[in-house]
Order: C-alpha cells, then structure tokens, then sequence
C-alpha cells in the first residue's frame, strides 16, 4: 500500500455516486481500477469501507483513497505503425496520432509511442518507463516529439527544453474571437485545488509563459500560432481556458457545447533544436491531422 492515503471531502449538495467522485478527482485512475479498489476494500467513506462502487456520497462525507502499489511497469517493444519524420543515430523525430499515450503508466500499460518506438529503433536509456522521453504531449494532442536516441542526445535535449533554445510552435482553434493580433499569457500553473485531474492558475505555480499570434477568425472560433517559452502540464489548455479562449473540443477545459473532434483541436505543427552530434539547427513541420483541416475548411465557408 501507498504510505499515505488521498483524502478528499464531498461538499456539493447534490447527491452523487462514489466511483464517479473518485475518477473525478483522482488523477490517473481508470473506472476499472477504481470499482477494483472499492470492492478490495481500499477507499473508505466515513472511515468505513464503501459497501458498493454506486454508494451515494451527501456533503460532508469523508473519503480515504488508498492506493495499492502496483508492479512496476516496464515499456515493451510492440509492433506498432508509428509515422517518422526524422531518424539518424542519435535522434529520432515523430508525429504523434491523436489518441496515442506517449509512454506507459498506471492505466495505460501497453500500447503507448514508447511501446512502438522500441520496436522501430534501437533506444540507449537506463530509464525502463520513458526511454528516450524528453519532452511530452497530451494524449488527444497530435503532433512532433523529438526522442533521444542515446545518452549524449537527451543530455543535448533536456539541456536545450531547460535553457528554452529549442522551437515549439502549436495550431489551434480556439472559442471567441480576439481585438489583439498577438499577445503573451504569463502565469504560474499548478494542480487544481478543486479537482486533482486539473491544472490551473494559481498564485504559488511554476512559472509558465505561453505567446500566441491570431492567424485567422471564424464565427466564435480562432485559428492561432502559439508558441511554448515553457512547458508545463496541459499548459496551453491552461493558459487558452484562463485568458476566456479555451481550446475547442477540449473535454476537460473547454465548454460542452463546442467543434466535434477527438478530443482537444492542438496540434503540435513545428519542433526545431541543436542537433546533439553535428549542433546544426534542426526544424521540422508537419499539418494537422485530417479532422483538424477538415474542421477550419468548414469554418471558413
């Protein structure tokens, strides 16, 4: 078991159901997992243990999460089509899909860029999770990754997202259209103090400075070019949703009533950085996936 367990507190005065309360603010959980640990007896309600996954929570409640330790997750080569933009012995450049996990975790064992990565190249990292992960993007995020290859091109990597010299430039269509032809967000992120799942604005975040130029505008939608100096979690989700332009489609920070889609309309489009070996000056574009052009094609008729 976990040393510590999670607690939360139910405050909302509508009666709700418990699995649905603990997928809601616990970060990382499936609903499968969940239903397990209630029936093995890992999450209490009033410090006893919940009878049943539907028991109904009324404000006040108590809940105790405990996590039990899982065994360790190992990334797997598996043959899986991955499409590469880029390849040479020490660096290697994907598009990631929409709806691909970069590397394996507690729900997401298997399946993952990692797992199809291994398969395709040959990865020199003692790290058994994330080889060759330097940087990350959203799951229903699409887009470039640059991946290391060995030890000396994640040092080169990570040296160069830390001292921010390398290039990230995402599209996105976002709600609301803008007065301002460009601007700079520049504010701190952290966990939600409401909800474990989520980021936010808050006052003692790490620093996080988003840059965002309107290239085009619809009726209620806009068409951006931003441009990451950090790189926090869901930073631009964040960011778009605190600035009252929260990226379409976004199921976690944006309306309901929004571009239909697979998930948020971000697309990581361009990545440039020093090579590791040769220190030439790398970049590389790609367009958004098909539902991303077909979506600004209707749009603009």
């Amino acid at each position: 078991m976990t040393d510590s367990p999670i607690e939360l507190v139910f405050e909302d005065t509508k009666k709700t159901r418990l699995d649905n309360f603990v997928n809601e603010n616990v970060e990382d959980l499936t609903r499968s997992q969940i239903q397990k640990f209630i029936k093995d007896g890992n999450i209490l309600v009033n410090g006893k243990v919940a009878a049943k996954t539907g028991t109904k929570l009324t404000s006040g409640d108590k809940i105790s999460v405990t996590i039990p330790e899982e065994e360790p997750i190992e990334a797997i080569p598996q043959d899986i089509s991955i499409d590469v933009v880029y390849e040479d012995e020490d660096v290697l450049v994907v598009n990631k899909p929409q709806g691909m996990v970069v590397h394996p975790a507690a729900g997401h064992r298997d399946g993952t860029l990692v797992n199809a990565i291994l398969y395709h190249s040959k990865i020199n990292d003692d790290d058994m999770i994330r080889p060759g992960i330097v940087h990350r993007i959203d799951k229903d995020t699409s887009g470039l990754l640059m991946i290391a290859k060995n030890n000396l091109a994640k040092q080169s990597l990570m040296k160069q997202l830390k001292e921010k010299t390398n290039l990230r430039e995402y599209v996105a269509i976002v709600h609301g259209n803008f007065e301002e032809s460009k601007g700079k967000i520049n504010a701190p992120l952290g966990r939600s103090k409401y909800d474990r799942k989520k980021q936010a604005v808050v006052d003692d975040g790490r620093k996080a400075v988003t840059h965002f130029e309107v290239l085009e505008q619809f009726e209620n939608y806009s068409l951006l070019k931003l441009k990451l100096e950090t790189g926090r979690t869901h930073q631009i989700r964040v960011h778009m949703q605190y600035i009252g332009h929260p990226v379409a489609g976004d199921p976690l920070y944006g309306p309901k009533n929004t571009l239909q889609g697979h998930g948020q309309f971000l697309h990581a489009k361009t990545l440039g950085f020093e090579h590791p070996r040769t220190h030439e000056w790398m970049q590389f574009s790609v367009e958004p996936p098909k539902i991303f052009q077909e979506t600004l094609e209707k749009l603009r008729g």
